[in-house]
């Protein structure tokens, strides 16, 4: 079992805002990472406590993630962190997944300034 880590913000605290980048960021964590949903034993979500109007789990169901246990949770509210921002904790099982490469979008990669490339 390996774990993924990813993050992208959102423009606006709207439902169509929030199925399109969780999407975007599962997409780009499965296409990076040489992975299928299939593949996702769970995904925890958390998103910051502007983020009302839909769960982000709602959307994964959307791209094949029907088998994969889901959960949505309220992030943090720490003074200063990234508003708007969908997170993501992916477990994955997949044999040739042996070094994951995590995904920070749209403004979300300031989370991770360690994981620049080169």
């Amino acid at each position: 079992m390996k774990t993924i880590r990813g993050a992208i913000t959102i423009k606006n605290n709207s439902e169509t805002e929030i199925r399109t980048n969780t999407i975007t960021l599962l997409e780009e964590i499965l296409s990076v990472n040489h992975i299928i949903a299939s593949d996702v034993e769970s995904i925890i979500f958390t998103a910051t406590k502007d983020i009302t109007r839909a769960y982000p789990a709602k959307f994964a169901r959307e791209i094949g993630f029907e088998n994969a246990t889901l959960m949505c949770m309220q992030e943090m509210n720490v003074e200063g962190s990234l508003p708007l921002c969908i997170r993501v904790l992916m477990f994955v099982s997949h044999p040739e997944l042996s070094s994951p490469t995590h995904v920070y979008l749209k403004g979300a990669e300031k989370l991770r300034p360690d994981l620049k490339k080169l």
